[in-house]
Order: structure tokens, then sequence, then C-alpha cells
């Protein structure tokens, strides 16, 4: 496990850029000319598989570890995925987003494959320190990915990427140039970046203290067993979060926004 939060969330922004490389233009773009803004990470999401070697609960234990606590439970029925987020008592911290997949209610044929990749995963890998940015730890055919992809995108997106962050996030409260995020996707769009437009271009509001936007993910090349092929890797998202009425600053997340969210990866 790691013993430093920084080095951790470090290792996982180099190894998520490398295959979202706009990303690293959007955070050039916001940190300004002069470089010289900070960008604050709101949080970073993860996905896995509701399987005993790889449930949200050994991922998260790498974060536990490092005095980060359960803050939340989300359900989304919809799209078979349990979820809880998790916050560190030092506020500077980004949270954490961690899903599941509920493996069970898939179709025999999509848990037959997904049971055959975590199969083959050592089941001592889940504690090594570069777990959370280690990627895919088994072999996936095309036709297997496609099979997962007709039935649920975030399957597909794991068989194909496996372990590593699925979107870092922009705290747009901290932005200096702008704390608005309608300005922030003006910015992205005169860039020549898409968004995600799917329940709208900005989820949520100020009726429930969170508003979250995110750009539709990069393409890069997976290795598959049989060939290679360029799919949809990983995302950046933005969030500007309100005050409730005790001022304190919401700090959950909104599962009817997040629902909308993960569909940043779907295949254009």
């Amino acid at each position: 496990m790691h013993s430093n939060i920084d080095t951790l969330f470090s290792n996982m922004w180099d190894d998520y850029v490398t295959i979202t490389p706009s990303a690293h233009k959007i955070h050039a773009l916001l940190a300004g000319e002069e470089n010289t803004d900070e960008i604050v990470n709101d949080h970073v999401a993860f996905r896995t598989f509701a399987l005993d070697k790889t449930r949200l609960d050994k991922l998260a234990a790498h974060f536990l570890a490092l005095g980060y606590e359960d803050k939340g439970d989300y359900d989304f029925e919809a799209k078979k995925l349990t979820a809880k987020h998790f916050e560190h008592p030092d506020d500077t911290k980004p949270k954490v987003f961690i899903s599941e997949l509920r493996v069970h209610e898939l179709s025999d044929e999509a848990q037959r494959i997904i049971k055959k990749l975590v199969g083959q995963m050592p089941a001592s890998v889940v504690e090594a320190d570069n777990f959370l940015y280690s990627g895919k730890h088994w072999e996936v055919t095309k036709a297997e990915y496609d099979t997962l992809l007709n039935e649920s995108e975030y399957a597909a997106w794991m068989a194909a990427w496996g372990f590593r962050a699925n979107h870092f996030t922009v705290s747009v409260n901290h932005l200096t140039r702008t704390t608005e995020l309608t300005d922030v996707n003006l910015l992205l769009k005169e860039a020549g970046f898409v968004l995600n437009t799917s329940g709208g271009e900005i989820k949520g509001g100020p009726d429930v203290y969170l508003a979250q936007s995110s750009t539709m993910a990069d393409r890069a090349d997976v290795v598959f067993s049989d060939e290679t092929v360029s799919i949809p890797s990983c995302f950046y998202e933005f969030a500007q979060r309100y005050d409730m009425p005790n001022g304190e600053r919401y700090q959950g997340f909104v599962a009817a926004s997040a629902d909308k969210i993960f569909e940043s990866t779907n295949v254009k």
C-alpha cells in the first residue's frame, strides 16, 4: 500500500494522461498561459467488478490505509452498479468515487467472460502499491469485448482497460479564471473539446448543490489478444459545488448526475 497520498495520485495521473492526452491539454488551458494556477482535483473515480478478488472494498483498502473515510453509498439500478465515495479529513485531498458492477445481474454469457478474465488474475495483485494504476491483468479477445459492450459499456471498459482512474475531476470552485461551470464549458467547446450531452451538458445544479460536466472520452489503442483496436479510454470531469443551507459546501455526489457521467465512455 502507498504511504503517501500525493505520490499515489501523481502516479495515477501519469497513467491516466497516457491514454487521455486531452486531459493534459485541458489542464494547460485552465491553468492559463503562465501555467501558474494550480488545478485542484475534486475527485477521482474507479470502476471494478463485484467478484471476490476485485470487489469495491479491495480498491477502497488502498485509500482507507491513507486515512480516507467511507462517506456515502449509491445504487445505479439500470447500470447494475453499486458505488461508494470516500473523503480524507484533509479536505485539500481529492475525494474518491468507486463503483462496482453487479456481475451476477448480467447474462450468463457476460458473467462467464468476466469470471474468465478475473480468473486469470493473481489474487495478490490487489494489494500491490501500483494496483490502482496497473491496468488489466488478463487476456481478452475483441469478440469478448464486443459481447460485453453489447450488454454493458461499463463491463467492456473494465475488460479493456482494467484498474486505473476512469476520470479525474477539476474543482471549478478553485479555478482563478472563473468559478462558473458554464464558463468552463464554453472555454472547452471553443477549444474544440466535445462534451458529454447525456442528460444535458450540465448535470445537476444549485438545487442539488453539485453541477457536473465532462468531456467525451479520448480514444486510445487497446491490445486485445487477437488485434489492436482504438476504443474510448478516459475522460475529464468538471465539478462546481454549492453551499448547503447550513453554510457548508456540499461534498457528496448525486446519483442521477453520476448516472449520466458514466456515459462519457460510451462509443460515439
